[in-house]
């Protein structure tokens, strides 16, 4: 059975126990607690508009200064054969910026947005350091297994915490606690400290990869210089990975669709009418059914492909678009969710697994940061439609609907990706690689 679910070793489920620790970032600071926190309490002296405003702008800047450092610190844990390391920068500067939260009080809102850019830059570096690991420890015939199981331990770990934080958040008294806002502070700590707490297992049992070298490189060369000669090659030889650059190209398109859905889905709900009350359970809906379809799409992987079931959800993706447009209650908003939990961890979850075979391991980390700016950067253009197409048209069904061309055309380009070629591309690289005490 742990075989069938991708976690057959200690290394392996060691690796997925980290989706479960950062988790719990993604859904109480990213998604839940914190955005309302900070709008309520630490912004609570700014105009609400300026607030939001303020709020947006500390996310664009963590992602920004991701994107333009990580490509060179992929390429730096690459050749000193460092990833752990900076994957244990990025979680310490994460989880302290995150127990600083409890500091914050009503109107601390520079204190909120620093902290709160500075556990976005860790929990996102540490990513890409962490996603790097996957093609190390798990051969290409079980990587699909795998990386979908560490989202649906992490869908469970996440929607775990978020629900005790929001149980603390609804009824403090119960727990002890004297009021809502304290309650919420704590439920930063408790991130912090579950995010530490269930790290721990990577860094024991997963090794760091071996050192790899290229025939140009030497051991004690000036390792910033090498890195950055990594990154310019890398750019100028993207045409011999050019099935995986491809693939990237279709994951921005399809990915901006999907995030568009996770971020929109409560302000969808809002401009139909739906009350808060409705949406909250949605979220917790959508983590905790995430979980056993996460896990069957491994599993459907090993049957007909990694690329052919990302086509698959993404033709599920275009239904539930089609079905919000005619959605009225809040049943059929849980319905949504729950369609979205069937396909949504299964589709990012391979899409990670399925890059993680078409690139050279030597350079994974390197490659990976590109994936990671993919990922996040391309996070803009839906947002953008959807939010022209209620402003033009006054109309949330219509913008919800305009999603289906990020799929339509994000599928589009996956269907042209050479998986086979892509690998034989990847591993031919490797051949000129040798290895390093």
């Amino acid at each position: 059975m742990l075989a069938r679910l991708g976690l057959h070793s200690p290394e392996l489920r060691a690796w997925a126990m980290y989706d479960w620790a950062n988790s719990a970032f993604l859904t109480t600071i990213i998604a839940g607690v914190f955005p309302i926190f900070f709008l309520s309490e630490a912004a609570a002296t700014l105009d609400p508009a300026v607030a939001q405003s303020r709020f947006s702008w500390a996310s664009t800047m963590a992602v920004a200064m991701v994107a333009v450092l990580s490509p060179l610190l992929g390429a730096l844990a690459d050749y000193k054969a460092a990833k752990k390391k900076f994957l244990a920068l990025f979680l310490g500067i994460g989880v302290s910026s995150t127990a600083a939260m409890v500091f914050i009080h009503r109107g601390d809102w520079l204190l909120a947005a620093t902290l709160f850019v500075l556990g976005n830059i860790g929990v996102i570096g540490s990513l890409v350091f962490y996603d790097s690991l996957l093609p190390h420890i798990a051969r290409a015939d079980e990587a699909d297994r795998v990386s979908t199981a560490g989202y649906a331990i992490g869908y469970l770990g996440g929607g775990l915490l978020l629900a005790l934080n929001l149980a603390w958040i609804v009824n403090p008294g119960a727990w002890g606690i004297p009021d809502a806002s304290t309650a919420a502070r704590l439920s930063f700590a408790s991130v912090a400290f579950w995010w530490l707490l269930f790290s721990v297992p990577l860094f024991l049992k997963v090794p760091e990869p071996a050192r790899r070298l290229e025939p140009d490189e030497q051991p004690g060369g000036n390792a910033v210089a090498i890195a950055f000669t990594r990154l310019r090659e890398t750019l100028h030889d993207l045409r011999l990975f050019k099935q995986a650059f491809l693939l990237l190209v279709a994951f921005a398109v399809y990915n901006d669709g999907i995030n568009t859905i996770i971020r929109m889905a409560t302000s969808y709900g809002t401009l139909i009418g739906l009350q808060p009350t409705d949406l909250i359970p949605a979220i917790l809906l959508v983590q905790f059914a995430g979980v056993p379809f996460a896990f069957l799409f491994g599993m459907l992987a090993g049957r007909i492909g990694a690329k052919r079931s990302i086509l698959l959800a993404l033709t599920v993706y275009t239904g539930i678009s089609v079905l919000a447009y005619f959605m009225t209650t809040a049943v059929h908003f849980y319905l949504l969710a729950f369609l979205v939990a069937t396909v949504q961890g299964g589709s990012q979850a391979l899409s990670r697994s399925m890059f993680a075979t078409m690139i050279p391991r030597h350079k994974s980390s390197e490659f990976f940061a590109f994936f990671g700016i993919f990922e996040k950067f391309t996070g803009v253009l839906g947002p953008a439609i959807f939010a022209f197409t209620v402003g033009s048209t006054g109309s949330g069904r219509l913008a919800i609907l305009s999603m289906i061309g990020f799929f339509v055309v994000g599928g589009l380009l996956l269907a042209r990706v050479d998986v086979a070629a892509g690998r034989s591309a990847a591993r031919a690289a490797e051949e000129w690689v040798r290895p390093v005490a």
